[in-house]
């Protein structure tokens, strides 16, 4: 009997060690930030044109399965009619204008090839223009061209043509020697860590330089998870950051709250995001702090992120399921000749890369792609453009390359069922040497 004891006890042990712990966060409070936060995007009417109250907003909402407000698109429209130049760039400087309304577009179902007759996809083809910005450039260009598979257009006059190998070369390059990777400096930054493992995702199981680079990353984000399961950068703990950590675990098809590489003293970032809610919907930047319009947005598309992951639909930035309303006017030449390059590149806020020292944290083009981290209220205004809008199914242009949802090495009970073994082995022995040693 007391060997059929011991033997219970060996299985139990076992079952504990290879069952994977879920650290449960606060559900309630999970649904109820979500669902208040979602109520009060909505409120704030039609969305511009911005890093702020524009395509972040949008895609909160579209990639939840909400409508995309009317008026945006004619806001975009304006914005495009008013910004672009011949070579199909929105600014001078910053790719990060055309990725990010690629992005906001795509998700609401609109055709970024023809916005008003201009094609924003043409102004990421040149790669020595993605690069002036620094890592940020290249990874949300090669994030706004994966969306929906876009094919990227021949650029007779580009210095180096985009490709998508390309830009994969350039964001391995910028790795930091410590794995992660940063705008500036030489430690690795929670914030361009995730976004560039975003990037890299769709390809992690097809390419082993991407495999080797994105595991060292996931690393680095363990590494540097603080305590009560958050992520901090450069003026401590904030919002963004642990948005962009969802966004990038759930892109490799990881689970942030079971994942024990990203579980800190029982608390996950999720228990660390939603510590930033504040009442009403919203998120604050800092601990403590009023809603930010930047934190909210990225905290949602987080949330959105997860909430798509728990139910087993494509990422966040996977939106080749949408449906894509194509306009009937284009151009016939492909090239974008309508504006002259310096009147067009004008921008009245050509140091946005300023931080709000009162509200915000460092704002060198990170979070949100072009940042400024201020709160921003909603103001804009609808303008009729009377172009046709019938919904089509939109096939892709090149198959997707690589797998959106590849869970990386080292996942959560590979260690603990390696462990589990040996101990059951050594348990068994002593039972049944035990049990011989009485015959």
């Amino acid at each position: 009997m007391k060997t059929l004891y011991r033997i219970i006890i060996c299985l139990v042990l076992v079952f504990c060690l290879v069952t994977p712990t879920v650290f449960a966060f606060d559900n309630d409070l999970f649904n109820k930030t979500y669902t208040d936060t979602k109520a009060y995007l909505k409120s704030l009417g039609t969305p511009s044109v911005g890093s702020v109250g524009g395509e972040w907003l949008v895609i909160a909402l579209t990639r939840d399965f909400e409508e995309c407000p009317d008026g945006y698109y004619e806001n975009v429209v304006e914005f495009v009619n008013n910004k672009i130049n011949e070579k199909g760039q929105l600014h001078k400087s910053k790719s990060t204008d055309n990725s990010r309304i690629i992005l906001g577009l795509t998700a609401a179902g609109y055709d970024p090839r023809n916005v008003g007759g201009h094609d924003l996809i043409f102004g990421l083809t040149d790669i020595t223009y993605l690069k002036k910005q620094g890592p940020n450039g290249t990874i949300w260009a090669l994030i706004a061209l994966d969306c929906n598979n876009y094919e990227i257009p021949e650029n007779p006059d580009a210095a180096e043509q985009t490709t998508r190998e390309g830009l994969i070369a350039v964001i391995l390059s910028n790795q930091l020697t410590d794995g992660g990777w940063a705008m500036s400096g030489k430690n690795a930054d929670p914030d361009m860590t995730g976004m560039a493992i975003q990037a890299l995702a769709p390809y992690y199981d097809t390419n082993d330089d991407v495999k080797s680079a994105v595991d060292k990353a996931l690393t680095v984000l363990s590494e540097k998870q603080h305590d009560n399961g958050g992520y901090g950068s450069v003026d401590g703990a904030c919002s963004e950051s642990c948005a962009q950590v969802i966004v990038a675990l759930t892109s490799m098809g990881i689970d942030p709250t079971s994942d024990a590489r990203f579980i800190k003293n029982s608390k996950t970032v999720i228990d660390a995001i939603l510590e930033f809610a504040v009442e009403g919907g919203g998120f604050s930047h800092v601990p403590g702090a009023a809603r930010n319009g930047m934190a909210t947005e990225q905290a949602q598309y987080a949330l959105v992120a997860y909430k798509r992951f728990t139910e087993g639909k494509n990422t966040l930035y996977d939106m080749s399921e949408e449906d894509i309303k194509i306009e009937d006017e284009k151009p016939e030449d492909d090239t974008i000749t309508d504006k002259d390059t310096e009147d067009s590149v004008k921008d009245e806020s050509e140091n946005e890369t300023v931080p709000d020292t009162e509200n915000n944290k460092d704002t060198s083009d990170k979070n949100g792609i072009n940042a400024e981290k201020a709160e921003n209220d909603k103001s804009s205004s609808a303008t009729s453009s009377g172009t046709n809008n019938n919904k089509i199914n939109q096939s892709n242009a090149k198959p997707q390359t690589g797998a959106s949802t590849g869970t990386a090495s080292a996942q959560t009970g590979d260690p603990c069922i390696f462990i589990s073994l040996i101990v059951l082995a050594v348990s068994l022995i002593f039972v049944f040497k035990r049990r011989g040693s009485r015959v």
